[in-house]
């Protein structure tokens, strides 16, 4: 393993396919299944399908893949919307194309940001003396960071109360495997938050959810946070971070000393749309 100290944006791009990729991103999933070279993971509760994968074979028959995917959540009537993940480094230039065609939109492409736990702690901002920084220890400030959250990526209330459950029931059931830090400003209002997951079996801990009110930006508040979750991570055994960040985030995560490695954009089917001309039989694995 190279030293956290000399790698290049090349090494961490391939840390990230062979740690963070596929069963990694769905181990909080309360139903997986295989479909050829893809995880397809449901969410009951929030209606979500979630598709993702290490690598498709350049010889793979796309359109059938796809229309698998799109016949296995549309006969589930749980599922109201999939998400299936792209990267920008995959060498699939026909992949994009095919979603569109079997009834997936493709939404904001966000930049994949990977680096040293160290570095980001280097990095770390002095807060206003009138704000301070703390670790959600209650069901209840787990739900007032999801709220601040909700509001500044302007989410519905309803959206906002339903991911609060169900990180409160994570954390219910599974407290160490991510913690909520969050930012109070002079009235006791969170006014910035964010998450860190810690990755089983890797080397990285996923930054999520970062939010910060816009009255109170540019205050090194976000950086601060991100300080905080890196040492939470380094104290796990964790070396690096990662996250999916918006051109906003992006350059605050600079100064902390991650990179960008590739870009992921979402791909979103809704239900109601078309599945789409070229539906096959269903080649779906249950794990």
């Amino acid at each position: 393993m190279p030293s956290s100290r000399t790698i290049s944006e090349a090494q961490f791009r391939d840390l990230y396919d062979q740690q963070l990729r596929a069963e990694a991103e769905v181990v909080d999933a309360p139903e997986v299944v295989r479909i050829g070279p893809l995880w397809a993971a449901t969410f009951p509760r929030r209606g979500r399908g979630f598709v993702t994968y290490q690598q498709i074979a350049p010889q793979t028959d796309l359109e059938g893949l796809v229309s698998d995917v799109v016949r296995h959540f549309a006969a589930d009537d749980r599922v109201d919307h999939v998400e299936w993940k792209t990267r920008g480094h995959d060498q699939l230039p026909m992949l994009a194309e095919v979603l569109c065609r079997h009834g997936f939109v493709l939404e904001e492409t966000e930049t994949v940001m990977v680096g040293p736990v160290e570095a980001a702690i280097r990095a770390e901002a002095q807060l206003p003396e009138d704000h301070r920084l703390e670790l959600a220890g209650s069901a209840a400030s787990i739900r007032e960071a999801e709220a601040l959250a909700g509001r500044v990526f302007g989410d519905s209330p309803e959206r906002s109360a339903q991911r609060a459950d169900e990180l409160v029931a994570r954390w219910e059931q599974e407290a160490d495997s991510f913690e909520m830090w969050l930012v109070r400003g002079p009235g006791g209002d969170v006014v910035c938050s964010g998450r860190v997951d810690f990755v089983d079996g890797t080397d990285f801990a996923g930054l999520w959810g970062g939010a910060c009110d816009e009255d109170h930006r540019g205050r090194g508040l976000y950086r601060a946070l991100t300080a905080a979750r890196a040492r939470s991570a380094q104290r796990r055994g964790k070396r690096y971070l990662q996250s999916d960040c918006t051109e906003y985030s992006r350059p605050i995560l600079e100064r902390a000393g991650l990179v960008a490695i590739t870009t992921t954009t979402p791909a979103v089917w809704r239900e109601g749309l078309p599945i789409g001309e070229y539906a096959s039989g269903s080649a779906v694995t249950s794990l």
